[in-house]
């Protein structure tokens, strides 16, 4: 049932990774797999065998990282709108999990807890990754709806 969370590259450039919002320039936007923090994207690599920002030539670098902005903007935008208390996106390259290249977009909002509002979100229980009430869902369709309208918007605009 899940099999695409085997090779999620390989999956999106397949079309069967569900939560691929849209196809970039340089990569595949897709909805995280949890949201505790509604909104939650990222940015995958289009190209299998891909590990890191530096696999990449230098023109795709800034290919990568342009359409990194455009998801961003959109994310930023789409959570905006939909909830008063968004505050800014934070965006990482970390790769020290998956043997990909992707980058995350986290949403930030004012009703954080204060002793996590202003940190790092890996700083989360460890069980939000794994809590059953954070699962991408269909409650989070309005959401990603919002993030892939914007990306045709901004990827173009």
């Amino acid at each position: 049932m899940d099999s695409w969370k085997q090779d999620r590259v390989r999956s999106a450039i397949e079309g069967t990774n569900p939560t691929v919002m849209a196809r970039m320039n340089s990569g595949f936007a897709v909805i995280g797999d949890v949201q505790w923090l509604p909104g939650y994207s990222l940015l995958i690599t289009d190209q299998s065998g891909v590990d890191r920002l530096s696999d990449l030539s230098r023109e795709s670098r800034l290919s990568y990282l342009e359409s990194l902005d455009s998801l961003a903007e959109a994310v930023e935008e789409s959570c905006r709108e939909l909830d008063p208390e968004f505050t800014r996106v934070n965006i990482e390259i970390l790769g020290n999990t998956d043997p990909f290249l992707h980058a995350h977009i986290w949403p930030r909002y004012a009703w954080e807890p204060e002793s996590l509002r202003r940190y790092p979100v890996w700083l989360y229980p460890q069980e939000n990754w794994r809590d059953d009430k954070f699962k991408l869902g269909s409650r989070h369709d309005p959401l990603r709806q919002a993030i892939t309208s914007r990306l045709a918007v901004v990827a173009h605009g």
